[in-house]
Formats: structure tokens, sequence, C-alpha cells
């Protein structure tokens, strides 16, 4: 059974991250205008907090999984490299200046 969930994937890439953020706000913010304006009409101010409830439920179910529309873009890493190879010794770097006051 634990491997099942381990076969979920559970990342989402910095692209996807601000779709998400994007679709959440918008979500949450249309919610919170339509039920500020419905709950008015009516004169019930629990419907719109009913209605924001259900704009956040929505939104969490729709940002929160990391759905394949998040994942379109992968991060490209850099090769693995030995150590040692990149390293500066103290002698090749240049001093930092200082700016005059």
């Amino acid at each position: 059974m634990l491997n099942i969930f381990r076969s979920i994937p559970t990342h989402m890439d910095y692209k996807g991250q601000k779709l998400a953020e994007q679709i959440f706000q918008g979500i949450i913010l249309v919610s919170a205008i339509i039920g500020f304006i419905y709950g008015y009409i009516i004169e019930q101010f629990e419907w719109t907090v009913y209605i924001v409830m259900a704009g956040v439920a929505l939104s969490c179910l729709l940002t929160l999984p990391p759905w394949p529309m998040y994942r379109r873009n992968p991060l490209k890493w850099l090769p693995v490299q030995e150590l040692g190879t990149e390293e500066k010794k103290p002698a090749d770097r240049k001093p930092k200046r200082h700016a005059k006051s």
C-alpha cells in the first residue's frame, strides 16, 4: 500500500507554482465578489460565507494536488561534477573592493 503513495508525483515546477497561485487567488476573489453580491441581494451574510467557503474548497481541489498541468516545465539540473574541479584556490580569487565613502 505504501508503494502506491510513493508512485504519486509530489513535485511542481516554478511556472506551475505561479499558475497554481494565480488560479487560487482568482477563484477566491471571484467567489468573494459573487458571495458578497448574492448575500447583499438576499440580505443573508450566511450565504456569503458559504459561497466563499465553496470557492476556497474548489481552489484547494484545483491547486493543491500536483496535477500534470503544473509539471510541464521540469527543472534542468547541471551535470554532476567531481569534487575539486570548479573550486578556486584562495590565491586565484579576486580581492573584494569596498566602495569609498
